[in-house]
């Protein structure tokens, strides 16, 4: 997943914080991050299984890729973008857009159109603004969040690379050193994930 689902609470939690009261009203707290977060690690679990699949499509065809020399990286891209258009499915990952973020510019607006639609939807939530108003201040709060989470990223990318072993990305031992690293750098900025 792109993002840990500690900080998909924490983002969670920290937008109905930031936008609660003076953007929309909840009843209570609780069940407004929960619905919030729900959203957003669906979101991000789409394209999690859109990638097993195209994974799975790829196994079948190893021995022939294999043979004719194709690059799996880039028969991976193919099929993925072919899928995602297809099933009208928003591009999580901004790095493969062109954004900066991990988390591209398109899929925080597609998440902001769902969480609107959900908090008209719902009784839990009572929007103080026009509905597009939210929306707006959504994707700002959500980005802004975001730029801090690059950053512990990036410094816990920068930790890893700078010690005397080297590590592989996409290693257990590397995601366990990443993880660690990301928790501590979090907790230096006052954000603990668990809390």
């Amino acid at each position: 997943m792109l993002l840990p689902r500690e900080f998909i609470e924490y983002l969670s939690r920290q937008l109905v914080k930031r936008l609660s009261p003076s953007i929309f009203e909840v009843t209570g707290a609780g069940v407004a991050v929960e619905a919030i977060q729900n959203i957003v690690l669906d979101e991000m679990e789409i394209e999690d299984r859109l990638n097993e699949e195209v994974r799975e499509i790829l196994s079948q065809y190893s021995e022939y890729m294999r043979r004719e020399g194709v690059s799996y990286q880039e028969m991976f891209r193919r099929i993925k973008n072919k899928m995602l258009a297809e099933r009208k499915v928003v591009r999580a990952s901004g790095r493969d857009t062109g954004d900066a973020m991990k988390l591209s510019r398109d899929k925080i607006t597609d998440i902001s159109h769902k969480l609107v639609a959900s908090m008209r939807k719902s009784r839990d939530f009572r929007m103080r603004k026009d509905p597009n108003d939210v929306r707006l201040e959504i994707v700002r709060t959500f980005t802004e969040i975001l730029t801090i989470e690059e950053k512990v990223d990036k410094a816990a990318r920068a930790k890893i690379r700078t010690m005397k072993r080297e590590y592989v990305e996409g290693t257990e031992d590397y995601a366990l050193l990443h993880r660690q690293y990301y928790v501590e750098e979090m907790k230096k900025l006052g954000i603990d994930l668990t809390a």
